[in-house]
C-alpha cells in the first residue's frame, strides 16, 4: 500500500463545494463499500474507461483504472480487484495479476500525472488535493498478449493507452487528443 499521507477528500474535510447527486452517490458508495467505480462509456469517438474513487481514502491504496473494454466489464474487474486490495493483496506497478479476469493475466502500470485531468476529473474533485496515485490495469488479447507484445492483436494498443508514458510523449490517437 502507499504511504499513510493525510486524506483531504470530500468525506475527510470540510470543503466549500456543493456536491451534486452524482457526487453524493459516489460519496455514499465510498462510505458503504470503501470505493466507487466511475464509468465513462464508449461513444462514436472512441473507447470508454472506468476508474475507482475511494481506495486511497479507505485503504491508502492507489486508485485503479481500466480502459477500452465495455464499462460494465471494467466495473466488474475493478470491483474484483478492489475486493482483493481490501483483503490485503496490494496493487503495485509492475505486477502481473491473475485475480482480475478469469483465465487471463493483467499488468499493473503506474499512471503518469499528465493524464489525470483528461481521465480522472471526478477523482480530482473528490480528493481536492492531488497528487494521488493511480494504476492502470492493462488487459491482454484472447491469447494473453499485451499491447506492447509484438504479436498482439492489431488495435489492442489503440483501445488502451500507455498511461505510464507522459501524455505529451504518447503516440497520437484518440487518447492523446483528450483535453
Amino acid at each position: 500500500m502507499s504511504d499513510q499521507s493525510a486524506c483531504h477528500c470530500l468525506l475527510c474535510e470540510e470543503h466549500d463545494v456543493t456536491p451534486d447527486d452524482v457526487d453524493l452517490r459516489l460519496m455514499r458508495s465510498v462510505r458503504e463499500q470503501g470505493w466507487g467505480v466511475v464509468m465513462i462509456p464508449e461513444d462514436e469517438d472512441g473507447p470508454g474507461w472506468a476508474f475507482t474513487v475511494g481506495l486511497w481514502h479507505t485503504l491508502r491504496s492507489p486508485e485503479i483504472a481500466m480502459l477500452g473494454l465495455r464499462v460494465e466489464v471494467m466495473r466488474d474487474c475493478l470491483n474484483t480487484l478492489g475486493a482483493e486490495i481490501a483483503a490485503g493483496h496490494a496493487v503495485a506497478a509492475g505486477q502481473e495479476r491473475h485475480d482480475v479476469i478469469k483465465d487471463y493475466p493483467v499488468a499493473v502500470r503506474e499512471v503518469h500525472q499528465s493524464w489525470y485531468r483528461s481521465l480522472f476529473g471526478t477523482a480530482l474533485y473528490f480528493y481536492r488535493r492531488p497528487p494521488l496515485p493511480f494504476m492502470e490495469i492493462v488487459w491482454p488479447d484472447a491469447r494473453g498478449r499485451f499491447p506492447w507484445d509484438r504479436d498482439a492483436v492489431p488495435g489492442l494498443a489503440e483501445r488502451q493507452p500507455m498511461l505510464w508514458v507522459p501524455k505529451d510523449d504518447h503516440a497520437p490517437g484518440y487518447w492523446s487528443k483528450l483535453p
